[in-house]
C-alpha cells in the first residue's frame, strides 16, 4: 500500500540498523512516550536488534493506561445511572476499576455504547433528550481538540443533555517528571509525533535545553523508528541536546494553530493525576468555568470516589519504564488480555498487551504454571 510498504522495506530496515550500531559507541537508554510506538517496536522485535547496551524504555504514552482508577471508577458510577447513557472509546470499556469494569457493566443491563468520535456521542445527545449522555473524554493532546469541539457545539446547539467525563492529559509535564525523578533513566525521547501533529514541538525545546536531553519527533512505522532512534542516539554521540524531527511528512513546529485555540476555547490546563504514576502539576486538561454545565463530574457529584489497585498488578511500574512485563509474577497468567488486572493489558497500546501480542516470555510462564 503506497504510503505505508514504503516505511516498511526490510532492506531499509537492515541499512538503518547498520549505521545504528556504526555510531554506536557507549551504552545508552532512550524512551519512546507514544504507546503506538511501543507496539511497533515490540512487534517488530527492533529493540531486539538495536547495539548492546543500547536500551528502550516503554514510557507512559498509552492514554487508555494512564488514565486514573478514580476516573473509571466515576465513569462506573455515572453509567450504573438509570437515566444514563455512556459513551466511549471501546478500549477503555475493559479497563478494570476497583470493583468491575464499563463493558461487565454494560452486560448487567447499563446503557453503554461504544462511538468513534465525541460527535457521535453528541448526535446521541440529540437523538436522546430524555437522557443524559456522557462521553469519556480520555486522551493526550491529540484527542482534546474533538472533544473541545463536541462541548462547544453542545453549547451552542443548546444540548444540556450533553457531558463529558474528562481525563486529558499532557505529554510534556509526564516528561518533566521523569527527568525530575532520582531514579531517572531517561537519556533520550522519541517524542509522540500524533501529539506534535497537533501541537507542534515548542513545548519540547526547554525541556531538551534544561535536562539536556535529546528529543526527537518520530513516527510509528518501522522504519520512523528506525530512523529516530539513529537521530536520537547520533545526537547522543555527538553531545548535542535539541529537538529534531523525523516525522516531518505530518509535524510542523507551530502544530496546528487552529486546533490549539479550539482547545483552549473550552479548556483550561490543571493538575491530573496519572493511573500508577500519581498526581503530575499542570498535566491535564479541565473544562473552563464557561462550559461547567457540560462537566459530568460536576452534574452527578461524583467527586469523592475511593480506589483500589489490585494488589498484584505493577502498572505503575510499568508506565515509568521501571520495569517491564516479563518481571511481573501476574503477566501472562493472572493476567492477560482477556482477563486484566492492569490498564496497560487492555489496550493495544499498552506494554503489558504489545508484550503479549508479541509472545515475550509466555512460552516460559506457561511452562512454570503448567
Amino acid at each position: 500500500m503506497k504510503y505505508l510498504d514504503e516505511y516498511r522495506d526490510p532492506e531499509l530496515a537492515r541499512k538503518l540498523l547498520a549505521e545504528i550500531h556504526r555510531i554506536t559507541t557507549r551504552p545508552w537508554t532512550l524512551m519512546e512516550v507514544c504507546g503506538g510506538q511501543t507496539h511497533t517496536i515490540v512487534k517488530q522485535g527492533l529493540d531486539e536488534a538495536l547495539p548492546e547496551g543500547v536500551r528502550m524504555i516503554h514510557g507512559p504514552g498509552c492514554p487508555v493506561c494512564v488514565t486514573p482508577l478514580e476516573q473509571v471508577d466515576k465513569a462506573l458510577a455515572i453509567a450504573a445511572r438509570p437515566d444514563v447513557i455512556f459513551t466511549s472509546y471501546g478500549d477503555m470499556l475493559r479497563v478494570p476499576g476497583t470493583d468491575t469494569d464499563l463493558l461487565a457493566l454494560k452486560a448487567r443491563g447499563a446503557d453503554v455504547r461504544i462511538v468513534y468520535s465525541p460527535l457521535d456521542a453528541l448526535k446521541v445527545a440529540r437523538e436522546n433528550p430524555d437522557k443524559e449522555v456522557v462521553f469519556f473524554a480520555v486522551g493526550f493532546e491529540t484527542t482534546a481538540p474533538a472533544n473541545a469541539m463536541a462541548v462547544a457545539q453542545a453549547k451552542a446547539q443548546g444540548i444540556d443533555n450533553y457531558s463529558v467525563l474528562v481525563s486529558h492529559v499532557l505529554v510534556p509535564p509526564a516528561m518533566t517528571a521523569l527527568l525530575d525523578s532520582p531514579t531517572n533513566q531517561v537519556q533520550s525521547f522519541l517524542a509522540a509525533g500524533h501529539v506534535c501533529a497537533v501541537m507542534g514541538w515548542t513545548e519540547y525545546e526547554p525541556i531538551a535545553e534544561k535536562y539536556r536531553v535529546p528529543i526527537v519527533v518520530t513516527g510509528f512505522e518501522p522504519l520512523d523508528l528506525l530512523e529516530g532512534i539513529w537521530m536520537a542516539i547520533r545526537q547522543l554521540e555527538e553531545g548535542r541536546h535539541e529537538v529534531e524531527n523525523q516525522y516531518a511528512r505530518a509535524v510542523r513546529r507551530d502544530g496546528v494553530p487552529l486546533a490549539q485555540q479550539q482547545i483552549f476555547e473550552v479548556f483550561e490546563v490543571g493538575d491530573r493525576t496519572w493511573r500508577g504514576v500519581g498526581a503530575i502539576p499542570q498535566s491535564g486538561y479541565h473544562l473552563r468555568s464557561d462550559y461547567a454545565a457540560f462537566d459530568a463530574e460536576l452534574k452527578f457529584d461524583v467527586g469523592d470516589i475511593r480506589t483500589l489497585e489490585h494488589p498484584a498488578c505493577i502498572a505503575g511500574q510499568i508506565l515509568t519504564g521501571e520495569k517491564v512485563p516479563l518481571e511481573c509474577t501476574a503477566y501472562g497468567t493472572l493476567c492477560t488480555p482477556q482477563h486484566p488486572l492492569g490498564a496497560p493489558m487492555v489496550s493495544s497500546e499498552g506494554t503489558c498487551a504489545a508484550f503479549h501480542s508479541a509472545n515475550r516470555g509466555l512460552d516460559a510462564r506457561r511452562v512454570s504454571v503448567g
